[in-house]
């Protein structure tokens, strides 16, 4: 505990209060979305700020690089978490975490050090629907929805609770809203269904899929996975995962790994094209099945052309 003086000349405690840097690092590697893990795929890259970091950035980027040994390009700060325990252990000290999103493509991770890429669908299983609605949902999840809904206290109250499983999951013939991730996941918390949630009471079981994460660094995800589903829609982001060159099928995999969600090729490909994202290289992809692809790059010069107007680049639906 820290002390301040008082206006009597005597003191008073003050809860001690930490500050943490966490980074939301993602790649995209043959249509499988990664993020860098530390500690065996329970945390994400983070360290504490310290005073002799010049800026948030600069204390962020040198904890990821020292425990990474990974470069980042890409960064935008994310989203300031400061509730009292969310460590799950009620006698830490308050701390906040500062949270940053990364962009880039996926690099052997050096000898010596203990990050991996991990897929982040590992973590939430539920977001993929590239081949549909996972099918536990439905067997799994909706059963112990409907069952805490009605452990409500009134029925004005369990209507709520199932309103809002309903429009979160998609379910009742609602549609699924890719951009809810950290909506589904805070429900999830509060319906006790994943460990996070009961930490501290003796019972961290799992009764959905889902690798859980130390402190509340799945929530962090959750938030970075939203943010980044929402922003290929009208910014070019994508781009920052793509290599130099790549095909147009690429692109499309990339997209769907980010969003969960299947395109329509011919409509993605009429948006890149009247959105002039993209440019030829002249070159053709060497290691295509079938007919040989032609090979493109991100036409750069777009980034100051739409710097005002923003770019689209909405999801199709099959």
């Amino acid at each position: 505990m820290a002390k301040t003086p008082t206006k009597a000349g005597a003191s008073r405690s003050v809860d001690a209060i930490t500050a943490d840097l966490v980074a939301v690092l993602v790649a995209v590697t043959d249509g499988a979305p990664k993020i860098m893990t530390i500690a065996g795929g329970s945390a994400l890259p983070s360290g504490p700020f310290e005073f002799t970091h010049r800026s948030l950035q600069t204390g962020l980027r040198a904890w990821v690089e020292a425990q990474t040994g990974h470069p980042l390009g890409y960064l935008e700060q994310l989203y300031t978490f400061a509730d009292r325990g969310r460590s799950g252990d009620a006698k830490a000290p308050h701390s906040i975490s500062i949270s940053y999103l990364g962009l880039t493509r996926e690099d052997q991770v050096g000898a010596g050090f203990a990050a991996h890429w991990s897929g982040w669908y590992d973590y939430f299983p539920w977001e993929d629907h590239r081949d549909g609605a996972p099918p536990f949902i439905a067997k799994l999840l909706t059963p112990r929805l409907k069952a805490w809904a009605k452990s409500a206290d009134s029925s004005p109250l369990q209507r709520e609770r199932w309103q809002r499983c309903a429009i979160t999951f998609g379910l009742d013939n609602r549609d699924w809203n890719e951009e809810l991730v950290l909506q589904r996941y805070e429900l999830l918390y509060e319906a006790g269904l994943i460990p996070e949630a009961n930490r501290g009471n003796g019972r961290e079981t799992s009764v959905v899929p889902g690798k859980p994460m130390t402190s509340d660094h799945r929530r962090i995800l959750a938030t970075g996975l939203a943010r980044l589903r929402a922003k290929i829609k009208y910014r070019p982001v994508v781009f920052e995962l793509m290599p130099s060159e790549f095909t147009l099928l690429q692109l499309q995999r990339s997209v769907e790994a980010l969003a969960g969600r299947l395109v329509h090729k011919q409509n993605f490909r009429r948006l890149i094209e009247q959105q002039e994202l993209v440019e030829e290289t002249g070159a053709m992809a060497a290691d295509t099945v079938g007919r040989p692809a032609k090979l493109f790059r991100f036409r750069h010069g777009v980034l100051a052309e739409r710097a005002v107007a923003g770019t689209k680049l909405p999801l199709s639906r099959t």
